[in-house]
């Protein structure tokens, strides 16, 4: 297995293939309690798009993407709607006296490990990597994660992301927490 950065039209399409097995929707509330869930879905353009801006990290196993984590950059707001609300967020989140989108930084859009690759370290390594290959033009690293999904909390805090605010989405009908991963510190 190796982690890098995704390279051609098969890798994003086999992000959003590992994308759909792990959608909300389509798993069991006993499954999302213990694996976690993802709760926004793609589509290949944007996938396209978004690499362009960034290409997004991504775990392989042979040819196939077990792991993913998706580069969304500012810029991105401008072909994903559904990422708008958590943009316009970091405009009055304040960390360290000023806005968190005052700060250099740039969003984890979502990330997944397949079901055989989990508990591997896949997951440290797709943000060590993002690290790695983003540190040098970025201090945060920042994403929001619904607060049910306890299991992909926890595996944040570990990584090194911290709850800096939580909140209520009113068009998920749930409760969020909104994590920054400080490469500065």
């Amino acid at each position: 297995m190796i982690i890098t950065t995704a390279q051609t039209t098969a890798d994003l399409q086999g992000i959003l293939n590992l994308q759909q097995q792990n959608l909300s929707r389509n798993l069991p509330p006993d499954v999302q309690h213990k694996q976690g869930f993802l709760t926004l879905q793609y589509t290949l353009d944007q996938m396209q798009k978004m690499h362009e801006l960034g290409p997004s990290v991504i775990a392989k196993d042979g040819e196939r993407v077990v792991g993913y984590a998706i580069t969304a950059m500012p810029g991105v707001r401008a072909f994903v709607p559904e990422l708008e609300t958590l943009f316009e967020m970091l405009n009055t989140i304040h960390y360290e006296g000023k806005p968190l989108s005052k700060h250099p930084y740039y969003v984890v859009g979502q990330v997944c490990v397949g079901d055989d690759y989990r508990g591997l370290g896949v997951f440290d390594g797709l943000y060590h990597h993002h690290r790695k290959t983003y540190s040098d033009q970025f201090r945060l690293f920042i994403t929001d994660i619904s607060a049910r999904n306890t299991r992909s909390l926890r595996a944040h805090e570990r990584v090194g992301f911290q709850v800096v605010h939580q909140f209520h989405e009113p068009d998920a009908g749930e409760e969020w927490a909104l994590v920054v991963w400080d490469w500065g510190k």
